[in-house]
């Protein structure tokens, strides 16, 4: 793609670095297969290529976004599945990354649409916040019904009171901050990000992960100064919020790293996982900051990827239990992460399905399942019934969006670190502690 920025503009490292990715696209038009909004609603402004012609003439004529241009970039699920298929790897995120910034910058939304997205900026990304909120959603879902018309104000109404859930998990004690010892002798010392939503819908989940780790032998430490990845905020275009977070992260993790050390920053999100790795390239104009937030960068871990490395294995016998193993957008695309998940779910002895038409998002995507409703209800309809046609027994993700997204529909979904703990001697997770007791498992592994 030839592109005509100007000196003065290529000045900018934002804008030379578009201009370094636009004149990687060949126009081939590959992305557009796996575009799940292409799929759906077959616009080629609502495919890869298409967006990258709006950013493109936005940018290079420094064009405030309009409201013709914007609905296709907010459609946009950030799902990266066009950087899986790209043949000239055009790195489609960082553009519609700096798209959405010049969008928040550039283009006032109407006051309804601002006042949503400044309560999800505000709340979601704040532990104590959102569980607040979520007990008032609570508290109202059952006048979901109630609201009702086809506007786009009563649909994220009517998602927002769909999505919270029917009861909130209390706090773990293991979530707080602290250091978590090893059980017997260290082999190595992590720092958890513990996050935002995750801590308040399933706190379980940082739960197994440090009762896995401690077991194999590894500290872990949850700093009180870690927090949101920015991940939420960043993917809605607020630029400073994220980068102020990302700031936050790096100072923390780098103080333990530096003082007892760090052999690892392990995440169980997997979109967190991606801004994580991320970091160095988000920061990496900021002199002061570049090379810590590098440096962070290159030793952030999945916690499959870690577990791989280490050397899980599991000590209770095969189950026999049939899990679909649901891979995250953020987990095969923005991370490659493909193959580690699956091979330490067959290692603890479960029986594994991959999901048909896996590469398409299921609709989740950070607060798209709220912003965009429809298109989103629309993606889950269609990832359940391939994951039906799997005929699991359950459901495993590494992604605290997509556990939420698939879940309440009667097939039991838990992150794969909760398996991984179970089968490991932890407890059985709650999710599936009801089909556990009728195949008797349960007491099968207990007299193990």
């Amino acid at each position: 793609m030839q592109t005509a920025f100007t000196p003065e503009q290529l000045r900018d490292a934002d804008t030379a670095e578009a201009n370094r990715i636009l004149r990687s696209c060949v126009h081939c038009g590959f992305c557009t297969a796996t575009c799940p909004t292409f799929v759906l609603l077959g616009d080629e402004l609502d495919s890869p290529r298409g967006r990258i012609y709006l950013i493109k003439d936005m940018l290079e004529n420094g064009r405030p976004a309009t409201a013709e241009v914007v609905p296709h970039i907010d459609r946009c699920l950030s799902c990266l599945s066009c950087m899986t298929t790209c043949p000239s790897g055009v790195h489609y995120m960082h553009l519609i990354d700096h798209a959405r910034r010049h969008v928040e910058e550039t283009y006032r939304r109407p006051f309804g649409e601002r006042a949503l997205r400044a309560v999800l900026a505000t709340v979601l990304p704040r532990v104590g916040l959102f569980r607040l909120a979520l007990l008032g959603a609570r508290a109202a879902k059952p006048l979901a019904r109630l609201v009702r018309g086809r506007s786009m104000l009563a649909q994220r109404l009517r998602a927002m009171l769909s999505l919270a859930p029917a009861h909130l998990p209390p706090p773990s004690d293991l979530e707080r901050p602290r250091i978590h010892p090893a059980e017997g002798e260290r082999r190595a010392r992590v720092a958890l990000l513990a996050g935002c939503a995750q801590q308040v819908l399933a706190p379980e989940i940082n739960a197994a992960t440090i009762r896995l780790l401690t077991r194999l032998g590894v500290e872990v430490v949850v700093h009180p100064a870690a927090g949101c990845c920015g991940a939420l905020v960043h993917h809605m275009g607020r630029h400073e919020p994220a980068i102020a977070a990302a700031k936050r992260n790096v100072a923390a993790w780098m103080g333990e790293l530096e003082g007892e050390g760090l052999d690892a920053v392990v995440i169980n999100a997997s979109g967190c996982g991606t801004t994580v790795k991320d970091y160095g390239f988000m920061l990496r104009g900021e002199t002061a900051w570049a090379e810590s937030a590098a440096r962070i960068s290159s030793i952030t871990r999945d916690i499959t990827e870690f577990l791989s490395a280490f050397g899980y294995s599991a000590t209770r016998p095969p189950t026999g239990l049939r899990v679909t193993y649901h891979s995250a957008c953020s987990m095969q695309h923005g991370q490659k992460i493909t193959t580690l998940p699956k091979a330490l779910l067959k290692s603890a002895g479960f029986a594994v399905a991959d999901v048909p038409e896996g590469h398409l998002c299921c609709g989740s995507a950070g607060t798209y399942n709220l912003l965009q409703p429809e298109i989103a209800a629309r993606l889950r309809a269609r990832k359940l019934e391939t994951i039906r046609s799997t005929r699991p027994d359950l459901v495993a993700a590494g992604n605290i969006g997509c556990i939420a997204q698939l879940s309440g529909e009667g097939i039991p979904v838990v992150h794969t670190v909760e398996l991984l703990d179970w089968m490991a001697g932890g407890p059985v997770p709650g999710a599936i502690a009801r089909l556990v007791e009728q195949r008797g498992l349960a007491a099968e592994a207990d007299a193990a």
